[in-house]
């Protein structure tokens, strides 16, 4: 379970710093980051889950 509190803390931090970048004068620099550690979560928890995935068993 914390990796998934990990992974829901990330997205959080991306899209507040996203809404930030948009709505803030000059700070567009912070939707860039938003958008990259938005990316760089997605892809780290899709290689979690297809490692976890494949240690099942077959039965």
């Amino acid at each position: 379970m914390p990796t998934m509190v990990l992974f829901l803390l990330v997205v959080l931090a991306a899209v507040v710093l996203g809404i930030i970048g948009v709505a803030a004068d000059g700070l567009g620099y912070l939707l860039v980051i938003g958008i990259v550690l938005l990316a760089a979560d997605v892809i780290v928890a899709a290689v979690v889950w297809s490692r976890r995935a494949r240690r099942r068993p077959v039965r």
